[in-house]
């Protein structure tokens, strides 16, 4: 048996390959899969990721099938049966179950989702191009397949990224299949939601796919005064005209109208969560943003295959909001408050060229992978602030809006970035994997401010390298060691910052259970960290710590023990430190918690027609802030689910978030943010 040889390194490295799914079995004899083209008409279907909690095979950069066996990095899948399982209706929540992973950590602070992988910022992207890090859009579950979560630096295979790791969205797209659903969702906070995925092939000869699914959301936050109401569309349309060639093109709309922010709650003690000490005129957030992409594959018949993605990208937003800036000090029962507001405007084009020749050498199996990649983007910012009105926290008054506001930012950011890489995979005797690869990537960014009237230009170039050999003691047993490298995206004016990550870790499935164990072991350093850093009075700083670095563990399960009963969750230790700092040096980590750990569980009834969830996450005690002045305390928090068939086609399904409605602070600046609040929600799905 030749070996199925699906180097993770590869696939990222891809970044955005996608094939047609009918290519997938395409026959040829004495081949071998040796990356994540396929090219063996004898290798397993992909996964179908709306039928098991356990995926086998990593889609990073579209729909290619790589062995997550084999690949020699610690990697996390979230399929679409687990999201609908726990009824995960943001990022944070798709994350919750995911080993080395913080989320939530500003609670109702609701302008994006908030996430940590390693105890580092995680960069976003959806079918492997880049979509941006923290305070970006808040993306919707609903428009995608998977959620892929790969931990610790990846620059060589994704370009500029955070060290933490990357989280990928591989979106919904057209099928040759015929398949339909609908849902109607109520719920907690006055929650309404409808939605609807729809698709089917266009022609007799199964030769062009169609697409849509959308949904509407209208619905209230956990605090007062507070609105979460959106829009989402997205249609597609794929063109296969035989097993060797597709084309794939997708537009979707999102527009969202919602409160910002919570303002968090007074240090002083422990508030309900509904009480806002905000102002109920000032709270908004604002985003629209439409997305158009394409995918176009093509296999030649010499073993060479050549792939482009292109994404365009126009998105807006606006938010402002009323923050409190309590102080431990403080005597009597007035806070400060203040008054911040921030547009946004962004146009971006992204893309690739990429292409792969596979070939064998008697005992030695070759992939060569090589490419270039573009992104061209153009932000404009502008930023105010003021202050606002005292609050007494026993009798709260509100003042209203601002009649004006003071700009402290006006600016237009322009970031274009060009790279080149090349990556060799090779593998002998079915034993042994080689993965080595480089990337160069030119990078140019022009700041216009023209609140200081001043013009800034800075280049950035930069080589990364990683490399990792894996060793397969069997199908079912492999291990690795890994050396991989990151540059983040850089802003003018800073220094670059890179990090550096060491791993070795093992991976165990078994021919006779759905299931896949990994344990991993690392050392990831980052240099040039930029912080924020709260102030006394309000204002936020920025600071710079030399470097940073944490040497941890992760372990993880995903696995289906019958056909009722399916697991997935693990347990995470890091120890974290500043190495070099005036400052910090000897600091942990903000939002960096040593131990967590969390276990999910599902169980479908004898009676077949009822199922029941569980999940339990524990995340250990962390600081809030560099200067490890104010802790959080260790947690327990219960999800649970519950699932009936009202017919075959028909499912009514209740999914509640915290349980036990525990309250503790997540997150502490200027003031207090507490973890969200007993969350229920009923659903009822019709398939046809």
């Amino acid at each position: 048996m030749r070996i199925k040889l699906t180097p993770y390194t590869t696939s990222l490295f891809c970044c955005s390959v996608i094939l047609p799914s009918a290519a997938l079995a395409e026959a040829n004899e004495d081949v071998f899969r040796l990356s994540p083209i396929l090219i063996n008409g004898q290798a397993e279907e992909t996964d179908d990721d709306s039928e098991s909690v356990v995926a086998t095979e990593l889609w990073v950069g579209g729909k290619v099938a790589t062995s997550i066996q084999d690949t020699p990095a610690s990697v996390s899948v979230i399929t679409e049966k687990e999201i609908q399982q726990r009824g995960a209706s943001t990022t944070e929540e798709v994350l919750q179950y995911t080993p080395g992973t913080v989320t939530g950590y500003y609670g109702a602070d609701d302008r994006t989702d908030f996430y940590q992988i390693r105890g580092f910022n995680a960069s976003t992207y959806r079918d492997g191009l880049y979509l941006g890090s923290l305070f970006d859009v808040r993306e919707d579950p609903f428009a995608y397949e998977r959620v892929e979560v790969i931990r610790g630096a990846n620059s060589t295979l994704f370009g500029p990224a955070e060290p933490g790791g990357s989280i990928n969205f591989v979106s919904k797209t057209p099928k040759f299949d015929e398949f339909s659903s609908a849902y109607l969702t109520y719920g907690s906070h006055d929650h309404k939601e409808i939605g609807i995925d729809m698709n089917d092939t266009l022609d007799e000869n199964d030769t062009l796919a169609y697409r849509l699914t959308a949904k509407v959301k209208d619905s209230d936050r956990e605090y007062d005064y507070s609105k979460d109401d959106s829009q989402f569309v997205m249609s597609g349309l794929t063109w296969q005209p035989n097993n060797k060639t597709s084309a794939t093109l997708l537009v979707d709309y999102l527009n969202t109208d919602a409160s910002a922010n919570s303002s968090g709650a007074p240090f002083d003690k422990e508030y309900d969560r509904s009480t806002f000490f905000g102002e109920p005129d000032f709270n908004y957030q604002d985003v629209e943003r439409t997305n158009i992409s394409a995918q176009i594959n093509h296999s030649l018949d010499n073993g060479l295959k050549v792939s482009s993605n292109l994404r365009y990208t126009d998105s807006t937003n606006r938010y402002g909001y009323t923050y409190i800036t309590d102080s431990s000090s403080r005597v009597g029962d007035t806070v400060s408050r203040g008054f911040i507001a921030t547009d946004t405007a962004i146009q971006e084009f992204s893309g690739n060229l990429l292409g792969q020749y596979d070939i064998r050498f008697d005992r030695l199996d070759s992939s060569t992978v090589f490419g270039i990649e573009y992104q061209d983007s153009s932000k404009t910012e502008n930023s105010a602030w003021g202050t606002a009105t005292s609050i007494d926290v026993n009798n709260i008054v509100y003042s209203g809006a601002p009649s004006v506001l003071t700009p402290y930012a006006d600016k237009k950011t322009d970031y274009q970035t060009q790279a080149a890489f090349l990556q060799q995979n090779l593998a002998w005797d079915d034993k042994y994997i080689l993965s080595i690869g480089a990337r160069h990537d030119d990078i140019d960014v022009f700041e216009d401010d023209y609140q200081n009237d001043t013009e800034t230009k800075s280049n950035f170039s930069e080589n990364t390298f990683r490399s990792a050999l894996t060793y397969k003691f069997s199908d079912q047993v492999s291990a690795y060691i890994s050396q991989v490298e990151s540059v983040s995206p850089p802003s003018v004016g800073t220094e670059i910052v890179r990090g550096d990550q060491t791993e070795i870790g093992a991976k165990f499935s078994t021919s006779d259970l759905n299931a896949i164990f990994s344990v991993a072991i690392y050392d990831l350093e980052k240099s040039n960290v930029n912080i924020a850093v709260a102030q006394d009075d309000g204002s936020i700083d920025r600071e710079v710590i030399g470097k940073n670095r944490v040497k941890g563990v992760d372990l993880e399960v995903r696995a289906e023990l019958t056909e009722s009963v399916s697991l997935s969750g693990g347990y995470s230790y890091m120890d974290s430190e500043v190495t070099e700092d005036d400052t910090y040096e000897g600091k942990d980590f903000a939002t960096t918690p040593q131990h967590s750990a969390s276990l999910w569980g599902h169980y479908i009834l004898p009676r077949q027609d009822m199922s029941i969830g569980l999940g339990a996450r524990y995340v250990g005690s962390y600081y809030f802030d560099a200067a490890n002045s104010k802790k959080s305390e260790a947690a327990v928090t219960l999800d649970a689910s519950f699932s009936y068939d009202i017919t075959q086609a028909t499912q009514l399904a209740m999914n509640i978030s915290n349980l036990l409605d525990e309250q503790h602070v997540v997150g502490s600046g200027t003031a207090d943010f507490y973890n969200r609040g007993r969350d229920i929600t009923m659903t009822v799905n019709h398939a046809w």
